[in-house]
């Protein structure tokens, strides 16, 4: 028994012992250290415009009252943040020892009437509140303004082009994403390759907007003696425009339809020869072209479409909002 009694006497004593060192809980991990900010403000005179070059990340515009630029900037920590002022130029960029920099977020305020021109790679462009005149232009980024006067220029690749408020030259430009102008003024150029354009609440004497695939969507005005010309190749052209206008139309359409609240003489799709001769009968229904004149015809109004319907409406008799995202069927034209 003694062996026993020694045994449950060593434990008993031994247990104490342990809890006394218990084994230490690791250590909670240091928090992540906070991405370097830069934050300058430099005078500007009237005279000036503002260059920004980034190569990844945002870029943020907006506006206030006082005559100076403040640049605030998140970095990382082998990025330096580069700004140079001149007489004529206030430059912005960010670079690094070795090869491009990384992911840059700036965020910049501005006088509202300094002309800004900003340039980036894989960039989302924003601004707000702009007069001046304003240049942007991205490859894998969206650009959106809202604002903006005198000449407007914007320029994408893989990114959503975004206006709001514009007045002047507005020239717009993506390939492989949508074109959205509204509440805006003045002469309007857009295109894109693969996307809608969808203009809204437009007051313009000259708009030209073409894409290859997708649908265009225009309401706004047709002033006399003004230009309109709206192309798509697979997709519909739909124009909704004020009940009374002056224009000279031209339609021109492969496999589409064309619809119209306009009372006018449409060609008919058959004729007397192609009774006579159907494979010539076949190729002039698929290929129409006519024109026609509303009012004075004091406006040109072209309108045309490879793959689509095209349709030429009054405003007041609309009721569903433009449409946003194209959604007609591809055709291939070799079938």
């Amino acid at each position: 028994m003694r062996p026993i009694v020694f045994i449950a006497l060593a434990l008993a004593l031994a247990a104490p012992a342990a809890g006394q060192n218990p084994q230490p809980a690791p250590a909670p991990a240091p928090p992540p250290s906070p991405r370097p900010k830069a934050d300058q403000t430099v005078p500007v005179t009237k005279g000036m415009r503002l260059a920004v070059d980034n190569f990844a990340g945002s870029i943020a515009v907006r506006t206030w009252e006082k005559d100076a630029v403040r640049i605030e900037a998140e970095h990382s920590t082998r990025d330096r943040i580069n700004i140079r002022p001149t007489d004529a130029v206030l430059r912005v960029s960010a670079s690094a020892e070795r090869g491009p920099s990384r992911s840059v977020d700036f965020t910049i305020t501005v006088p509202r009437w300094l002309p800004v021109s900003l340039n980036g790679t894989y960039v989302d462009i924003d601004l707000e509140g702009i007069q001046g005149e304003v240049t942007a232009e991205t490859v894998g980024g969206d650009v959106r303004l809202k604002g903006g006067s005198g000449t407007v220029t914007l320029k994408s690749v893989e990114g959503i082009i975004d206006v709001t408020g514009s007045k002047g030259r507005i020239t717009l430009n993506t390939v492989n994403e949508g074109v959205f102008v509204r509440d805006s003024s003045g002469e309007i150029t857009a295109e894109t390759v693969n996307g809608d354009l969808l203009l809204e609440r437009i007051e313009s004497s000259t708009v030209d907007v073409a894409t290859v695939n997708g649908d265009v969507t225009y309401d706004g005005t047709v002033r006399d003696g003004g230009t309109y010309r709206f192309a798509t190749h697979n997709g519909d052209v739909e124009l909704r425009v004020p009940d009374q206008i002056n224009a000279s139309v031209f339609v021109r359409t492969y496999r589409g339809d064309f619809d119209s609240h306009f009372q006018v003489q449409v060609p008919s799709q058959t004729t007397a020869a192609e009774d006579e001769d159907h494979d010539r009968g076949r190729r002039e229904r698929r290929n129409r072209r006519f024109n026609f004149t509303l009012g004075s015809g004091a406006a040109r109004v072209e309108l045309e479409s490879f793959g689509g319907d095209i349709s030429l409406l009054k405003r007041s008799q609309v009721k569903t909002k433009p449409k946003g995202k194209h959604e007609h069927e591809q055709h291939d034209p070799l079938q």
